[in-house]
């Protein structure tokens, strides 16, 4: 027994390393895809044989069609992602943004361009969303919220990677170039993907292919259920009780949402996340400006970009090992609270090492809290509802991503002063923290799983 229980981890370890290493890479490439216009949209103002004469706030709509298209790409991943399964809506999606970057390079006009950047940002929301529920439904329950920092820390990865490329490979090629690097995906990724990433076991159990479901979790390792979902050290669940319908069967996708058991803390998750990524845009369209106007050249532009994205990513790791040991509402507040220190203190006037610490901090507050959130949402849905739930954060707090750039450019041009935008996002920050607090927590209770019998369970009762 013991030999057999060794080979089913070793099994289960293969698996999980397999299937977070896709998501990841995948996530990598998204990070890419939203980072690299910023890096060739100059290029674009100054010759305008690429694909037209463009101004300055053509180029800002261009660059919110990507947005408008990544929040489109997780609510269609939201509508259908519970009904069609994690591995198929992965691949699809792969294949569309890794398209739509290669017919992206090759737009020769301003419609075109623009037409193609919404496009490409459909395929990169839906890539977001479902990689939330991936990880909730693959990794190992104690440790889901470490996982999904190493697999959203890609996002932040794939945007130093589209910076570092644009400075290495500027004498190399042009914008085209760089666009046609987003397409590797096509012919990189979606083979291992193809070959290496099974369909989830526990989505089979709950669509009621139990035959299916249990042959797949004895071939992966994977578990068809942990029986605490969501728990934590303190004997917490941010997990409630599943809704059903009126045959007993557990409400699938948005309509889940809508329950008397979701209907408030969806409201509060979307919230969050709109506060997160608000932070995440305002600052990294922002920062090089801001801190421009207070006597930084342009030489230190990429060193602040750099100095946040670096916070993002091991901030968001260490906090995520602390949320997987007393639970995620208190660690995204505490972030939250941080994002909104480290803004304050950068209008003090601090030495440069000092407004490096703090941006790196502020980097831990913005996309990484951001990064936590998407592990809070994937983990409080049970599986029928999950990828509806990770759709809703990610495509309504996108309002949120939309809106940062914009709040930071009409301060600039009302030519506020640039502390007043640092205060302005340091107050976002709070909101978020506040948000978050109000979030309900649940005593541990295991999500309703269909028994082999084809009857479901009932869900355990509410105690907190």
């Amino acid at each position: 027994m013991n030999a057999l229980a060794a080979s089913t981890d070793a099994t289960r370890k293969k698996t999980v390393r397999w299937v977070m290493a896709v998501a990841a890479a995948a996530l990598i490439f998204d990070g890419y895809d939203l980072v690299v216009y910023g890096t060739v949209v100059s290029s674009l103002l100054r010759d305008p044989s690429q694909i037209g004469a463009l101004d300055a706030a053509q180029a800002g709509v261009l660059g919110s069609y990507a947005l408008l298209g990544v929040m489109v790409g997780a609510l269609t991943a939201g509508a259908v992602g519970d009904f069609l399964g994690r591995r198929k809506l992965m691949l699809i999606n792969i294949v569309w943004f890794s398209l739509g970057m290669a017919f992206t390079a090759m737009a020769t006009s301003i419609p075109a361009f623009g037409f193609l950047r919404f496009l490409t940002g459909i395929g990169v929301g839906a890539l977001v969303a479902t990689a939330g529920a991936v990880v909730a439904e693959f990794a190992p329950a104690g440790k889901r919220n470490f996982y999904n920092a190493l697999v959203y820390s890609g996002v932040p990865a794939g945007g130093l990677l589209a910076s570092l490329l644009a400075i290495v490979l500027g004498g190399v090629t042009d914008w085209r170039g760089l666009f046609m690097i987003g397409a590797l995906p096509l012919v990189i990724l979606f083979p291992l993907a193809y070959f290496k990433l099974p369909e989830s076991p526990k989505w089979l159990l709950a669509r009621g292919r139990t035959d299916e479901a249990t042959a797949l979790s004895l071939k992966t390792g994977i578990p068809l259920e942990d029986g605490h979902a969501g728990s934590t050290a303190s004997g917490i669940s941010t997990v409630p009780p599943a809704a059903v319908n009126k045959a007993g069967r557990p409400l699938a996708g948005f309509a889940a949402l809508t329950t008397g058991n979701y209907r408030t803390p969806t409201i509060l998750l979307g919230l969050m996340s709109f506060c997160g990524l608000l932070l995440t845009y305002g600052l990294n369209t922002w920062l090089p400006e801001i801190m421009g106007q207070h006597g930084y050249g342009k030489t230190y532009s990429l060193t602040f970009l750099l100095a946040l994205n670096a916070g993002a990513v091991v901030g968001g790791l260490v906090a995520s090992r602390s949320a997987d040991r007393v639970g995620p509402r208190a660690v995204v507040a505490t972030t939250f609270v941080i994002a909104a220190v480290s803004l304050i203190l950068l209008t003090l006037g601090f030495p440069l090492p000092a407004l490096l610490i703090a941006v790196a901090f502020a980097g831990v507050g913005s996309l990484g809290t951001q990064v936590l959130v998407y592990g809070f949402v994937s983990n409080y849905y049970p599986t029928p509802a999950r990828a509806a739930g990770v759709a809703w954060c990610a495509g309504f707090g996108r309002l949120g991503g939309i809106l940062g750039p914009l709040v930071g450019g009409f301060l600039i041009s009302a030519r506020a002063p640039s502390n007043v935008a640092f205060v302005v996002f340091a107050a976002v920050a709070l909101a978020g923290g506040l948000v978050t607090f109000f979030v309900r927590r649940h005593r541990i209770a295991a999500e309703p799983v269909q028994p082999l019998s084809g009857e479901v369970l009932a869900p355990a009762s509410q105690a907190g």
